[in-house]
C-alpha cells in the first residue's frame, strides 16, 4: 500500500517502510527527532528528498489533492477556517459518528473558539476520515484527551484498520504504541 524509501528531511533520513492494508507503524522518538516533518513529507506538504509511493505509484504522479485525499493528513494542532466545526464538513457527521469519538451533536454549531483543545481534536479527525482516506498519518492525534476519550478515538482507528485503511502514527504514548501498532519505527536525534 504506502511504500517509503530513501526518505530525507530537513531533520535527516527516515528509516524505509512499507505499510500493508490493516496495518499501524507506530513512530516514537523524542521530540525534535523529525517525526512530524516526516508525516508532512510523506503527505507531500514539505520538501523532502526520495520515494513515496501508493500501491506502487510514486507520489509525484498524482495530482497533489488526490495524494492527499488519498494520504491524510492529520497535524498535532488542527486548523479550523470555518466558524463552526459542522462548516468542515460536506456532509454533516451521523450521531453515530459523532458518539463514536465522544462528541455532543450540538458541538457542530458551536463556534470553534468555545470548543475545547479535545473536542477540536476529535472533530478534526472525523473531518480527516469524512471521504474514507487510505491512509492516515497522526500526529499525537490524542494529546489533549482524557483516558475515556483516547479509548473511543483509538477504538475507532482500529475499525480503520480493520476496514483495510493504514496508519502512521506518532505519539510519544508507549502504551498507546503498543496499543495499535502492528510495526514500530524509533527516531533518535
Amino acid at each position: 500500500m504506502l511504500s517509503v524509501s530513501q526518505l530525507v528531511t530537513t531533520a535527516g533520513q527516515v528509516p524505509d517502510f512499507d505499510l500493508k492494508p490493516g496495518c499501524c507503524l507506530a513512530v516514537t522518538g523524542p521530540s525534535g527527532t523529525g517525526k512530524s516533518l516526516m508525516l508532512r513529507a510523506i503527505a507531500d506538504l514539505d520538501p523532502a528528498q526520495g520515494q513515496i509511493s501508493l500501491d506502487g505509484r510514486p507520489c509525484e504522479s498524482f495530482a497533489a489533492p488526490d495524494w492527499r485525499r488519498d494520504i491524510r493528513y492529520l497535524a498535532a494542532e488542527a486548523a479550523f477556517w470555518e466558524p463552526t466545526l459542522g462548516a468542515h464538513f460536506s456532509v454533516p457527521p451521523t450521531a453515530d459518528d459523532l458518539a463514536a469519538v465522544g462528541l455532543r451533536p450540538d458541538r457542530l454549531d458551536a463556534p470553534i473558539l468555545q470548543l475545547s483543545s479535545g473536542e477540536r481534536q476529535r472533530g478534526a479527525l472525523l473531518r480527516a476520515m469524512e471521504d474514507a482516506p487510505r491512509v492516515l498519518l497522526l500526529d499525537e492525534p490524542t494529546s489533549s484527551l482524557d483516558a475515556a476519550s483516547t479509548a473511543l478515538v483509538e477504538a475507532l482507528l482500529k475499525a480503520f484498520l480493520s476496514s483495510g485503511g493504514a496508519i502512521v502514527l506518532v505519539t510519544h504514548d508507549e502504551d498507546q504504541a503498543e496499543r495499535l501498532r502492528t510495526s514500530r519505527l524509533r527516531l533518535h536525534r
